[in-house]
């Protein structure tokens, strides 16, 4: 009776062993798993930053562009400065006697990732009518 005791002892001792190897080897793979997802989630939280910050650069620099435009009709050249939460804004307007106009902006983000963006109006005034002839967008 003794050796049977002993065989089928042995044998649930090898079974807990191998139990004991599996859950570990589980868990090592869970964990490898779990920093896969953690890298991969913080590239992609980065790169939302990135185009985050691009658009409100971008969008900074048509608001100064706005904003020197607004005094278009009624002077021949202008130069302004705008801070808020999102970032800086400029704006420079020039006109010539025939008409013509050159209007260019810029935007820098305030915050985690700082980006600018530039925009570029070229056109001319016709009496109170205003067109655009050339319009450029830098990142």
């Amino acid at each position: 009776m003794r050796s049977i005791r002993s065989s089928s002892r042995a044998r649930t001792n090898s079974e807990r062993g191998f139990a004991l190897i599996a859950a570990i080897g589980l868990a090592i793979l869970y964990i490898a798993l779990i920093e896969l997802l953690l890298i991969d989630s913080s590239r992609e939280l980065a790169e939302a930053r990135r185009f985050r910050a691009k658009i409100v650069a971008a969008t900074l620099a048509e608001n100064g562009a706005e904003l020197a435009a607004a005094a278009m009709l009624t002077r021949v050249s202008a130069n302004v400065n705008a801070t808020d939460a999102q970032g800086t804004m400029t704006g420079n307007l020039r006109k010539t006697p025939d008409g013509k106009f050159e209007i260019s902006g810029s935007g820098s983000t305030a915050g985690v990732v700082q980006t600018t963006s530039r925009v570029e109006l070229r056109g001319a005034i016709v009496g109170d009518r205003v067109s655009i002839e050339f319009a450029v967008h830098n990142p």
